[in-house]
């Protein structure tokens, strides 16, 4: 059977960003303050600068990472706007549904007692 998903082309990024854990890393790094490349480089020592800049590049083209050069610097801000929407279209639906499912629970064993 074959399954046709409506899914954006910016999901199908914003998902492949997020299911490596390296990036998953650097955009932990970067939720309370924007950091340069250099910066980011060294928290990652076992990481080459080549393969930081890939996983950079991955993290932008699905617009995860934002990057803004201030002379020769480099700095990378994080942008959480791509992660609300999937929350919004594929978790938010299923986090109420189960909420309403443990208020149903919660009342059904109050009513046994």
């Amino acid at each position: 059977m074959l399954y046709i998903y409506n899914m954006s082309n910016i999901d199908d990024r914003v998902f492949k960003a997020l299911s490596n854990r390296t990036r998953r890393a650097l955009l932990d790094q970067l939720k309370d303050k924007p950091l340069t490349t250099g910066a980011l480089c060294a928290l990652f020592p076992e990481i080459d600068r080549c393969t930081v800049l890939m996983h950079l590049k991955v993290l932008e083209e699905a617009d995860l990472v934002v990057a803004r050069r201030e002379g020769r610097e480099r700095w990378n801000h994080l942008n959480a706007l791509p992660i609300k929407a999937i929350h919004d279209r594929w978790i938010g639906q299923y986090a109420t549904y189960a909420v309403a499912m443990l208020g149903e629970l919660k009342s059904d064993l109050e009513e046994n007692d």
